[in-house]
C-alpha cells in the first residue's frame, strides 16, 4: 500500500464522518454548491474505502455511482449563479440520500483493507523535510 493511501484512509474516514450537512443547512434556502460538496465527500470516502484510491472528481466518481441527481446538480451549478439554490421540494430527497450514503460509507469503512491509523507518518515527514531542504 502506498504511503499516501495509508494516510488518506484515516483522513478520509474522519473527514467524511463529520458534519457535512452543516455546509448544506447553514444557508436558507440551501445552495447547490454545498450540496455537491457533500456528495463529493461521501462518494470520495466510499470510493477510497473500497479501492484504496483517492478520487475527488465528482463527475468521474458518478460514473461508478450513477446517482440520478448529480448530473442535474452539476448542470445547475455551471449554468446558474454562484449561489444557485435548491427548491424545498428537493430537500427531503437529498437528506435521505445523505443518510443512505453515510451508512454506505460506514459499511465500506468496516470492510476496507486500509489501516485504521497511518503507519508511514515518519517516512512521509522525512520525505517532506528532504524535499523542502533541497539538495545538500
Amino acid at each position: 500500500m502506498s504511503t499516501l493511501v495509508g494516510l488518506a484512509g484515516t483522513a478520509g474516514r474522519r473527514f467524511a464522518l463529520t458534519c457535512p450537512t452543516c455546509l448544506f443547512t447553514k444557508d436558507s434556502p440551501p445552495r447547490v454548491k454545498p450540496l455537491l460538496y457533500i456528495y463529493r465527500v461521501l462518494f470520495t470516502g466510499i470510493h477510497l474505502m473500497r479501492t484504496g484510491e483517492v478520487e475527488a472528481n465528482l463527475v468521474r466518481l458518478n460514473e461508478g455511482f450513477k446517482h440520478p441527481a448529480i448530473a442535474d446538480l452539476i448542470a445547475r451549478k455551471m449554468a446558474g449563479p454562484e449561489k444557485a439554490t435548491l427548491p424545498d421540494t428537493e430537500m427531503a430527497f437529498h437528506e435521505r440520500e445523505y443518510h443512505r450514503l453515510r451508512t454506505e460509507l460506514e459499511q465500506a469503512g468496516q470492510k476496507s483493507g486500509l489501516p485504521e491509523a497511518p503507519s508511514t507518518r515518519d517516512a512521509l515527514n522525512d520525505l517532506l523535510v528532504r524535499v523542502r531542504m533541497g539538495p545538500q
